[in-house]
């Protein structure tokens, strides 16, 4: 303050117009840095609504070459596949099949936008399972790490066969990217990229998913997916993918978790690893039911929520509102 009790340094300067605050922004979001989620389920013939996630559907075959044309010419440069089989066994089959609904939906996806998106796909088995956990169980019930990773690898050149840019590893199975990797690399894979689930908790943000993909799950998958109170486990799960070979590392979910975002983009900082975090159905859902309720603004939410994951270390985002928000960014 000066002699006549006024300040001299005022910050507000800074924000007196659109222009002026346009220009000392400090966090940018832009249509190329989001990745849509899509959902593809089989023998659909329309689009089947998704209670939990008002605007989200299951596709058909016909309406997801649709919303990843509509994607592309937004600006949008990423989509992530999931496929919902009809019928699910022990191990997951329809993983692996070449005729399966989700490697059906990479070769649809890819012959229709070609390089203009980079197509990826999940890379789990609890889709494709009776039971809904994300590997091959034990007889007592357990998930077989070791067992689940031999699935892995299996459907990882399944999904490369089909045409995938990257493989999505989000099972949190120990040694899951470098079993990956290397099946990849000996089948003369080694273009096709693995964007890791590097820190994926047991949250229970992820409730509208299980509604979006029909899920079998029984019991739950704290034996393999995070503890949220752990946040150093976040980080060092993050660097060992990187070790084993992952391009990209993601931080699951998003907002819960800006906190891990932050340390695992530091960790990272001189890698030259992209790090990636996951808006998940749950943090979609909150804002959908306030702003329908009219208790908050939706569109200035929207934004604020992916500027705020930008802003913890993001450089790609993967949301439901991708296409969306792309529109309101331009």
């Amino acid at each position: 303050m000066n002699e006549i009790n006024r300040p001299v340094v005022r910050p507000r300067r800074l924000r007196t117009t659109p222009a002026m605050r346009e220009l000392v922004a400090e966090t940018t979001l832009r249509p190329g840095q989001l990745v849509l989620p899509l959902f593809v389920g089989e023998g659909l013939s329309e689009p089947r609504a998704i209670s939990s996630m008002p605007g989200v559907v299951q596709h058909s075959r016909d309406t997801l070459r649709k919303a990843v044309v509509e994607a592309a010419e937004a600006g949008v440069r990423g989509v992530m596949l999931f496929g919902i089989p009809t019928t699910k066994d022990a191990v997951g089959t329809g993983a692996t099949d070449p005729d399966g609904i989700l490697n059906v939906a990479i070769r649809d996806v890819v012959e229709e936008v070609g390089d203009a998106v980079v197509v990826m796909a999940d890379l789990c088995l609890d889709e494709f399972t009776d039971h809904g956990h994300c590997g091959v169980l034990t007889p007592d019930g357990r998930v077989d790490n070791d067992a689940t990773l031999a699935a892995y690898a299996e459907m990882a050149l399944s999904q490369a066969a089909a045409g995938v840019d990257m493989v999505g590893p989000s099972g949190m199975m120990d040694g899951q990217v470098a079993v990956v990797r290397a099946a990849l690399d000996a089948a003369g894979h080694t273009d096709t990229g693995i964007l890791a689930y590097g820190a994926k908790y047991a949250s229970a943000f992820f409730g509208p998913f299980r509604e979006a993909v029909d899920s079998s799950l029984q019991g739950d998958r704290r034996t393999y997916q995070q503890d949220p109170r752990n946040g150093r486990e976040g980080v060092r799960e993050a660097l060992l993918d990187v070790e084993q070979g992952a391009d990209i590392v993601m931080v699951k979910p998003a907002l819960a978790y800006l906190d891990v975002l932050r340390h695992v983009a530091d960790a990272l900082q001189d890698s030259g690893v992209p790090v990636a975090a996951y808006n998940v159905s749950g943090e979609y859902a909150m804002v959908e039911a306030a702003a329908a309720n009219g208790w908050i603004d939706r569109e200035p939410a929207i934004l604020e929520t992916l500027t705020a994951i930008r802003g913890a270390g993001a450089d790609v985002i993967l949301t439901y509102w991708a296409v969306e928000a792309a529109r309101l960014v331009r």
